[in-house]
């Protein structure tokens, strides 16, 4: 899709552009600066294409540049973009998920922006999503996380302080069980039980000062020990409100048909508890610090290899971020905003309200390339607890096997 309006007069390009960019701001070849001739190529999915359109054709007439959208399916979009971007033949900006954020690091084919005074418009959970080493490679738009999904009918609206609490009020409604989860079936599911495992302090790697995630396994030792009891108790072995026989769509089912009062879904779930009046809220602490489940954030990069750099920051900064940009965006595709006074508007609906709630309280998913070698022993260590095998030395096991794993 391609947008061509008049070249403007090289001065008026030329202020717009130098006066917009932030300090810090990669630097473009002469086009860059004027606008006069230059091309943006920006990837984007079907979802969020007509937002992006808006925004194009302001930036075109004040600009005199051109912007050339390319729609591609968002699943090729990290691959297509490591392979295209080293040989010239990438865009200048793709939209993007931040979890790929270390696998373009790594590949070299993304640069720092600078949001400038914009950055306080963003909510922090986003800007640390896209921080890497302390530097912020995308302009962060949307948000996703989950949280404690409950049926009003059954167990009120008020958010339970604990898991004991949400237990005993789950048990007090008389359901076939007082809360149900999601575990992949016999596969695990480290994702959807992090906010509890969160809870006893046990991340899975730990953060740095800046926000950015380091290499080092943050879940062994006690917390994770604790933890990994704590799972075990509620496993087939004690209580067994944690089995291995609820995968995805069991659980919905059972939340669906009113067999479990309390789950732990996203907002991708809530279409199919239609006829359910259900409240959500953050998700409970079992293990007496904050439940911090994973946030996802989308959001724009900037190519390392741009010939208009200047120009592609420009468009980045002031006019994708906006406020009406970003509502276009939610509007194309509406998940939680990254622009904060957009998510307190959007927060109006109170099952909205209890997702942002829990983004807030949430930390960004590791984007780091480390974190490929995690899920697969993460996850089967989660269900042999749960199917019996002993906590502790099973959860021990599955941390040194994963600190061999980066180690080698």
């Amino acid at each position: 899709m391609r947008k061509h309006i008049g070249v403007g007069a090289l001065a008026l390009a030329a202020a717009v552009v130098l006066a917009g960019c932030s300090a810090g701001a990669p630097e473009g070849g002469d086009d860059a600066a004027s606008g006069d001739g230059a091309e943006l190529v920006i990837w984007t999915d079907a979802e969020r294409e007509a937002a992006i359109t808006a925004a194009a054709e302001a930036f075109e007439e004040e600009t005199g540049a051109t912007v050339t959208l390319v729609q591609k399916n968002f699943e090729d979009l990290r691959n297509d973009f490591i392979a295209q971007v080293p040989t010239g033949e990438g865009p200048d900006i793709t939209v993007g998920a931040h979890d790929w954020l270390g696998a373009l690091v790594a590949a070299g084919v993304v640069d720092t922006i600078d949001l400038g005074d914009k950055a306080s418009e963003f909510e922090q959970v986003a800007l640390d999503a896209m921080t890497y080493d302390g530097q912020l490679y995308a302009m962060p738009y949307s948000l996703e996380t989950i949280a404690l999904v409950q049926n009003v009918d059954l167990v009120g609206a008020e958010a339970p302080a604990t898991w004991d609490d949400m237990i005993a009020k789950g048990v007090a409604a008389g359901t076939e069980r007082p809360f149900v989860i999601n575990t992949g079936g016999e596969t695990g599911d480290g994702y959807t039980m992090y906010g509890l495992q969160t809870s006893f302090g046990a991340p899975v790697f730990v953060q740095d000062d800046t926000g950015s995630y380091t290499s080092e396994v943050g879940m062994g030792g006690a917390p994770g020990e604790a933890f990994a009891s704590w799972l075990g108790a509620n496993g087939s072995n004690g209580t067994g409100y944690i089995s291995t026989t609820i995968d995805y769509d069991i659980n919905n089912e059972l939340f669906a048909s009113g067999k479990a009062p309390y789950t732990i879904q996203g907002p991708w779930a809530i279409s199919a508890f239609e006829g359910i009046d259900v409240a959500v809220n953050p998700i409970p602490s079992a293990g007496g610090e904050a439940a911090a489940p994973f946030v996802g954030v989308q959001g724009f990069y900037l190519s390392s290899k741009s010939k208009n750099a200047l120009l592609a920051q420009e468009f980045l900064v002031n006019y994708l971020g906006t406020e009406d940009a970003q509502r276009a965006l939610y509007e194309a595709d509406p998940r939680i905003p990254a622009w904060s006074t957009l998510a307190e508007e959007v927060s109006s609906d109170p099952i909205t309200a209890g997702f942002v709630a829990s983004a807030q309280s949430g930390v960004p998913m590791p984007s780091i390339p480390e974190m490929g070698s995690v899920w697969d022993l993460w996850n089967a260590a989660q269900a042999q607890i749960i199917n019996g095998a002993d906590p502790v030395s099973t959860w021990n096991t599955m941390v040194a096997d994963l600190e061999t794993t980066l180690a080698g």
